[in-house]
Parts: structure tokens; C-alpha cells; sequence
């Protein structure tokens, strides 16, 4: 998703208590920066505007959350996304760390002592032409990084619209040796999620009457 300039958003974040400019240096140690290091530790690879992430931090106060962007100004709203959901809940946002990084990069800032146990990635960009696939964040290259510091059993939930996404996603997985232990063609009929908490995109996919594709997969 494009989105414009926005000049406060790096001033804003860098007086934030919850987001990290330097992710490379927590490398190994992710969960010292957390107030509870005793927590899980559960990822989302491009958290956009923050909508998603901010909820199901502020309602999953027993896992502790490192959403990364690229994008300054959406790091910016998920920023004051996160603020206003916690502000309504009267709860300190301790749970939950922003950060900017290139997602294609991602084993210079994380690796198996971090022990994550869940990914979320939702309608990543689907990158249709061929020359482009490898930059999908479900491609065999990208989580080929991911099992480096995903544990054992360890899950990656993964939502989209794009149908040919959807199957080539459930190629790769396979490829990389996950287990598919659910799917679904059609989320909002057939939920495999205890609680699906609904995305910007999903909401405006589903009113345009496009199905939503998801699945789990654990690392063997």
C-alpha cells in the first residue's frame, strides 16, 4: 500500500517507548526488551497502519509482540494506533515493540535464541509477475530465514485475497517442510482461528465480495 509523507511520523516514533529504531542490536536478546521477559514472543511481518496488531497485543497480554514495517508514516499510525487501543483498555503498551526493517533482511535482526513462536503475515503484497515472486513474503526463500528463529512447532498464520498467492503459498510451505495443519477458501464461512481479529484490507476485500484465503502452518 502507498501512502504519503508524513513528516511527524519519525519524530513521533523515536519518542515512542514502544518502537525500536535499532533492531539489529537486539539480535539474540528480543526478550530483554520486553517488561515481562518470561513472555512468548509472536511476530507480524508488515503491520501497515497497526490496526490488526494493536488489538491482538492489547487482548494477548500474556505474549509479548515485535511488528516490523518498512514505512515510516505507516509505522507512524500503528504507532498512534497502538496508543489509542491501549489508552481504552487503561493498559501501558509493555507488550508490544514497533520497528522499521526490510523483511527480506530479517535474520540480520532476529535468530533462534529469540525463539519465536508465531508468525502473522496478512495480504503481504503478492508480487504477480514472475521475475518478482521471490520478494513474497511466503516465498521458499523468505521462509527458509523465518525457520532460523522460528521454534520447533513453531506457527505462521497467513491470510490473503489473492487466489494464486494463496496456492503457490501452499506450495512453498510444503517445499520448506511446514505442515499445513489448516486452510480454508473462505475464512469468514469456514474459521480455522480461534479469534479472527479482521485487517483493513480483509474488511475491504470482503465488502468488495472477495473470499478470504488463510492457512496454518507449523515448522517440523
Amino acid at each position: 500500500m502507498r501512502i504519503r509523507y508524513k513528516k511527524w511520523a519519525r519524530p513521533e516514533l523515536e519518542a515512542s517507548s514502544f518502537y525500536e529504531d535499532e533492531p539489529e542490536k537486539w539480535k539474540g536478546i528480543w526478550k530483554e526488551h520486553f517488561k515481562d521477559i518470561n513472555k512468548p514472543i509472536h511476530l507480524e511481518l508488515g503491520c501497515g497502519k497497526g490496526q490488526f496488531i494493536s488489538k491482538l497485543a492489547v487482548e494477548n497480554q500474556e505474549i509479548n509482540y515485535i511488528a516490523i514495517d518498512l514505512v515510516d508514516a505507516m509505522l507512524g499510525l500503528a504507532k498512534r494506533n497502538v496508543e489509542e487501543v491501549y489508552k481504552e483498555a487503561n493498559i501501558e503498551p509493555n507488550n508490544i515493540i514497533l520497528t522499521r526493517f526490510d523483511i527480506e533482511r530479517i535474520f540480520l535482526m532476529l535468530d533462534k535464541k529469540d525463539k519465536i513462536e508465531r508468525i502473522y503475515i496478512n495480504f503481504c503484497n503478492p508480487w504477480p509477475r514472475g521475475k518478482h515472486r521471490k520478494k513474497r513474503l511466503t516465498h521458499t526463500r523468505q521462509l527458509e530465514k523465518y525457520k532460523e528463529f522460528l521454534i520447533d512447532k513453531g506457527e505462521i498464520y497467513f491470510k490473503t485475497d489473492d487466489d494464486e498467492l494463496f496456492e503457490s503459498s501452499l506450495i512453498y510451505f510444503e517445499e520448506c517442510g511446514f505442515e499445513i495443519i489448516q486452510k480454508t477458501y473462505d475464512l469468514h464461512s469456514t474459521p480455522i482461528f480461534e479469534k479472527n481479529i479482521e485487517t483493513e484490507h480483509e474488511k475491504m476485500f470482503s465488502e468488495q465480495g472477495i473470499k478470504i484465503k488463510a492457512l496454518i502452518a507449523v515448522k517440523k
